[in-house]
């Protein structure tokens, strides 16, 4: 029987779909400390989101350590083990191709202090204030 065609939008749910699992599978390896480390075995790291590529070949992984310290430290850990990584994600996901994983450091929690910082700022407050009339 022939697989139906996929649509944009299937291939989509497809791609949030393998990523979620990746994210899963190294927050497991990570919390387990399979990984023998002293820089991973002594910091929190929560890896917050996986891109993958349309054709699922390629993992791009954001990391970030507990409380933001020591980022290089811990990406440079979990760079050197990327070969570990991706044998375990390899041989739990049952996909044509084994996805090339590539860390980097996620900066959606800084950007988002810097928007809180200017959002708070007196002079912002006092210009959102002005158009809002029920304010």
């Amino acid at each position: 029987m022939a697989r139906p065609p996929q649509t944009p939008e299937t291939r989509a749910v497809r791609l949030l779909k393998v990523g979620e699992q990746v994210r899963h599978m190294l927050s497991e390896l990570l919390l387990r400390q399979a990984v023998h480390d002293d820089v991973l075995s002594a910091r929190t790291v929560s890896v917050t989101e996986v891109r993958m590529a349309p054709d699922l070949r390629v993992a791009t992984v954001f990391v970030k350590p507990l409380l933001g310290t020591d980022e290089e430290a811990v990406l440079k850990a979990m760079r050197t083990h990327t070969a570990y990584f991706q044998k375990e994600i390899a041989g739990r996901l049952k996909l044509k191709y084994a996805a090339k994983i590539r860390f980097q450091a996620d900066e959606s929690f800084d950007e988002a202090g810097r928007i809180a910082a200017l959002l708070d700022d007196p002079r912002v407050k006092r210009d959102l204030g002005a158009a809002d009339p029920e304010a």
